[in-house]
């Protein structure tokens, strides 16, 4: 049965074509991922199912009497004051509201008002409140708050919550309401290792038609069966997960170009043909009238030849982070220490101890301590011991930059050595173009933040690299390429990351925190899994 259906489906903001003549079904219990570049559209698709927006031209088809929930990117209730038990019990507003209803016709039964009709009023409603489930909120709440593992949650308010706390909570409140079609728009942000693997089992085994808009590779190979590249516009439909949508996309570009060469080549030949005919013409004269004919018959075919245009290339970021000094073997070491945050116990009597060239991966529960162990290092906490020669470059999780108000060429002016012209062209290679580079820093997203960041570390010879969730805000695209350049980097990396594709990529060893210590496990994020069975 098909739960989504949109039709020739165009959306523009002001002159900007966002979507260009999208078309693409969802059927019932289909779990699809939007995938694409940032700006192409994705969130958009999600705000145009839900009727948050309308497209400028197209039609949209939801199944009639079918429910639609929608989990946010970016919330309204970020600084909610209610606590979460509250939150909770206002998704049945309507039931609320009924609930009121009967309790003020209960007091009139008491009090002897105007029995008959009373009665009369409060079994209709009483009726009404059954029908629709409001003897069974409590087990509704229950049920989804022991699934998710939240009940010490319910007692907080929703603001003091940690991200990763409010998405869950944001996805119980919608889940309560029993919609057929779920959208997910960045789902798995904020969330720590415990939470995705969970998310990720309830939602492929979920009775649900899910679309879900995602840069978490892993995550998508493990929950949907159906791909939608977003790009330029427009899409293209790959009936498998990620890893199935990566390998059917190589072999369609690398098709889509072999028809390109050969349409080239056969147009180079048809030409090379008029221009021969035309010289044997002139060379016949008076007689060579038949071979005029023939090239003018080849012309109105070439003319009539829908050409192919040639495949685009992803633009890339050409990253490439030189190490010139190099540290010594020693990089961060520490034993029997202790971190903690006021009264929070953190890390207690560890040890740790990072070697040359090695690309560690800091794991672990969100708040356990990975961000501020690492601030930690960056402050020269005394209790760690940094080896000879190490230089620094470090990429937090929320990236401020000094002064907010200069612009991008400004803030790369202040690490670049050489010409005005050689630090415009080398801005254009992170994709800062034209008047781009005169946006203020200020009006950057996360993922330009990023690209500016890596800027300029890459001007400075640093030999260790602290990232703190470098993967966040930026798309698929742009992770390959920063895989592939700490892959390739010849220093150090301390990195904390959720991103377990990106782990996989680049992680030559895991720290994972567990009971307030640093518990070592070579190998990349699969390495550490089996690992972990086999101590099972």
């Amino acid at each position: 049965m098909l739960e989504i259906v949109l039709k020739n489906v165009n959306k523009y903001y002001g002159n900007k074509r966002v979507l260009r003549n999208v078309n693409f079904e969802v059927k019932t219990n289909e779990k699809v991922a939007l995938i694409g570049p940032n700006g192409c559209g994705k969130t958009t698709i999600l705000r145009i199912i839900c009727k948050e927006e309308n497209p400028s031209e197209g039609e949209v088809f939801i199944r009639k009497e079918a429910k639609v929930g929608l989990l946010d990117q970016y919330p309204k209730e970020e600084l909610n004051p209610l606590i979460v038990k509250r939150i909770l019990y206002d998704t049945f507003q309507e039931l609320n509201e009924l609930k009121e209803r009967l309790n003020q016709e209960e007091k009139k039964l008491q009090e002897g008002m105007d029995l008959e009709k009373t009665i009369v009023r409060y079994t209709k409603l009483q009726e009404k409140y059954i029908k629709e489930g409001g003897y069974v909120i409590d087990s509704k709440i229950d049920k989804l708050v022991a699934a998710f593992h939240v009940e010490n949650l319910l007692d907080k308010e929703f603001g003091n919550l940690s991200g990763g706390e409010k998405t869950i909570v944001r996805l119980i409140g919608i889940l309560l309401k029993e919609p057929d079609i779920l959208l997910l728009d960045e789902p798995t942000n904020h969330l720590d290792i415990t939470m995705l693997e969970w998310l990720e089992k309830y939602l492929s085994t979920c009775n649900k038609t899910l679309v879900i808009v995602s840069h978490d590779r892993y995550f998508l190979d493990k929950v949907v069966n159906k791909t939608i590249l977003i790009d330029n516009g427009e899409e293209e439909v790959f009936h498998g997960n990620y890893s199935y949508f990566l390998k059917e996309n190589e072999e369609r570009v690398m098709r889509e170009f072999n028809e390109y060469k050969n349409q080239q080549k056969q147009i180079e030949a048809m030409k090379a043909a008029i221009k021969r005919l035309k010289e044997y013409g002139k060379l016949a004269y008076p007689c060579g009238e038949k071979f005029f004919r023939r090239a003018a018959s080849i012309e109105k075919r070439l003319e009539k030849m829908d050409v192919l245009e040639k495949p685009k290339n992803n633009e890339n970021i050409n990253l490439n982070f030189k190490v010139e000094q190099r540290s010594g073997n020693d990089i961060i070491s520490f034993q029997h220490y202790n971190l903690s945050i006021g009264e929070k116990e953190l890390l207690k009597n560890t040890n740790c101890f990072i070697k040359y060239q090695e690309k560690v991966c800091l794991m672990g529960p969100n708040g356990t301590g990975k961000t501020t162990l690492i601030k930690a290092i960056m402050n020269h906490d005394p209790s760690i011991k940094i080896g000879s020669n190490v230089k620094i470059g470090y990429i937090p999780q929320n990236i401020v930059f000094e002064d907010e108000n200069q612009t991008v060429i400004e803030e790369a002016r202040k690490y670049f050595i050489g010409l005005e012209e050689h630090l415009r062209s080398a801005l254009t290679k992170f994709l800062f173009y034209a008047e781009g580079i005169y946006t203020k820093l200020n009006s950057l997203s996360g993922g330009e933040r990023l690209r500016l960041k890596l800027f300029c570390l890459m001007q400075q010879d640093n030999n260790l690299l602290l990232l703190d969730e470098p993967t966040n805000h930026i798309d698929i695209n742009t992770k390959e390429i920063l895989e592939e350049a700490l892959k390739e980097y010849k220093g150090t990396i301390l990195m904390i990351s959720h991103d377990r594709y990106f782990i996989n990529k680049v992680a030559t060893r895991i720290l994972m925190i567990e009971d307030h210590k640093l518990i070592s496990y070579v190998g990349n994020y699969e390495d550490y899994k089996r690992t972990k069975e086999r101590m099972q």
